[in-house]
């Protein structure tokens, strides 16, 4: 049974994570469809093996070895339907999260062109709830699939059931490690509604922009200031933005005119890791094979020849000093992966 679901024993997940941490998966297995899903999750039930879930790999941090089974769904559908005035976009969530933004935003759809060139399958995008220039998946999602690992029994979550937060998500929470995400339903428009405001997003399009210029400018700033996982080895940001007190916010900016600061709902104030950890003076810091990227602060590349102890070692420093100069406590962005 295990042969014919393409279960492989013995795998080297370095590639499969774009940190390029060292790892070795005991078992893995990728299915392209729902029943060989469900069928690989019956066998693991039956076998005893404990089952990890892994998407592109882009926010991840593995350990070094994984026992039982890691299952990678390849979920490839994709295909758009018409609903009062909308289109909805059914994604499966092995379909390439980049990918799909520039595919829909090509034919002219809006909502999802400022996620642009966030690296990932669209499968781990509800997870952390990703978000970019002022817009969070949470927008434009109308309903996830998910398969229980329990019973591999399908049903449907709508986005108000899925308790998005801020890199946030019931994923995380309640349903961490007991549902696998099989396909999105995202709600598109072809009614122009860019949104400008965050960064400098808005001085680099002309009046009027397409989805598409929209998607590519946000290519254009990311390249810019982020350095490609093929090149460099990093999970994008390392740490979230902080949310924090807006009194909190207010002494900082009474110390720290210049601070980035993005005010929220329910008294709260978005900092900027980033800006802070350039504060402390440790952009383009280097921590044996990880550094702080030397031309965004936000972001921990890996030279080669680390593992994940070492990347949480230079993690743990970085926060430390922002800790200490400003108060506000650093937490990383990309998932802990621990063996089950």
């Amino acid at each position: 049974m295990a042969a014919q679901m393409n279960i492989l024993n013995n795998v080297d997940l370095s590639a499969a994570n774009t940190l390029r941490l060292p790892c070795q998966a005991e078992r893995f297995a990728s299915p392209t469809t729902l029943t060989a899903l469900r069928q690989t999750l019956a066998e693991a039930r039956h076998e005893g093996w404990p089952v990890t879930l892994l998407g592109g790999g882009s926010n991840v941090l593995l350990p070094e070895a994984l026992p039982g089974l890691v299952v990678r769904p390849d979920l490839q559908q994709y295909w758009l339907s018409q609903r009062q005035g909308h289109v909805l976009a059914h994604v499966g969530a092995g379909v390439n999260w980049h990918t799909l933004v520039m595919a829909t935003a090509a034919r002219g759809l809006w909502g999802i062109e400022n996620l642009a060139l966030i690296p990932g399958s669209c499968g781990a995008a509800p997870v952390q709830n990703i978000g970019a220039y002022g817009v969070e998946l949470a927008d434009t999602l109308q309903a996830v699939q998910i398969m229980e690992l329990a019973t591999g029994r399908v049903d449907w979550l709508s986005a108000q059931e899925c308790a998005f937060g801020y890199r946030e998500s019931i994923f995380k929470g309640e349903l961490a490690s007991s549902v696998v995400i099989t396909q999105l339903v995202l709600q598109l428009s072809r009614t122009p509604a860019p949104r400008l405001g965050y960064g400098d997003l808005a001085v680099r399009l002309a009046s009027s922009p397409t989805p598409l210029a929209v998607a590519e400018a946000v290519c254009s700033i990311r390249r810019e200031k982020l350095p490609d996982p093929q090149v460099l080895a990093n999970a994008g940001s390392f740490f979230k933005n902080p949310l924090v007190a807006d009194v909190l916010a207010a002494q900082l900016l009474q110390q720290h005119p210049a601070m980035p600061n993005f005010p929220q709902q329910g008294g709260q104030t978005k900092l900027a890791a980033g800006w802070l950890i350039d504060q402390c003076g440790l952009k383009g810091m280097r921590d044996g094979a990880f550094a702080v990227h030397q031309h965004q602060a936000l972001v921990l590349v890996h030279f080669g020849g680390g593992d994940r102890q070492g990347l949480m070692k230079t993690a743990s420093y970085i926060a430390d000093q922002v800790e200490a100069r400003f108060g506000v406590r650093l937490e990383p962005e990309p998932r802990l992966i621990n063996p089950c």
